[in-house]
């Protein structure tokens, strides 16, 4: 099935065109990771390539091009306003369905949610928010065969995502830098998961 109106070169060359070369490294990486991470979990792997390949095609745009198209185009948690790093994850899914053409509520959901996350997600935005964090291409080496170990246990999946949370409270604690309560109550609602499967 076809999930772009152009074709994966095309997409390669705006890519890198407007990512510097560590992003777009990292978006291949990611979607490289997300086509493993779809077939480990019977999801689509082409489906899964499109999100990860344009997840971050927003990522180098300008804070103010950034609020600029969620002013007139969007709407976004309060929290993510707090840090324009995140805004690129909504404008990404835009940008995806405006400027490839992707239609697919899935894909966007999974580029749309791929930095903050949320509780209700489905395995298929949990496999598109991991490969992001584990690719091989730019992630470290050691982190990235934690997080695949866990993956193999039961309830792997929300095993990973916890170990992923827990490790960005930590980065963002350590710099100084506001935690959005999403990122708390997701951080809390898998660790309830975990203790549920626990007992």
């Amino acid at each position: 099935m076809v999930y772009t109106k152009i074709n994966d070169d095309e997409i390669k060359k705006w890519l890198k065109e407007n990512l510097n070369d560590e992003r777009y490294i990292h978006s291949l990486g990611t979607a490289e990771c997300a086509v493993e991470l779809a077939v480990k979990f019977g999801l689509d792997s082409e489906k899964a390539y499109i999100a990860g390949l344009l997840h971050d095609c927003a990522k180098c745009f300008s804070k103010e091009k950034l609020k600029q198209i969620i002013n007139d185009h969007l709407q976004v948690e309060e929290c993510e306003m707090l840090n324009y790093k995140t805004l690129h994850a909504p404008v990404s899914a835009y940008i995806a369905q405006k400027d490839f053409g992707v239609e697919d509520n899935e894909i966007l959901s999974a580029i749309r949610w791929h930095t903050l996350g949320k509780s209700d997600m489905t395995t298929f935005e949990k496999i598109i928010f991991l490969a992001d964090k584990i690719e091989p291409n730019t992630r470290e080496e050691k982190y990235r065969n934690e997080i695949l170990e866990i993956l193999n246990e039961e309830n792997g999946l929300n095993l990973a995502l916890l170990r992923c949370y827990k490790e960005t409270i930590k980065s963002l604690v350590k710099r100084e830098l506001k935690i959005c309560l999403t990122t708390i109550n997701i951080y809390n609602h898998l660790l309830d998961l975990k203790n549920v499967s626990d007992t």
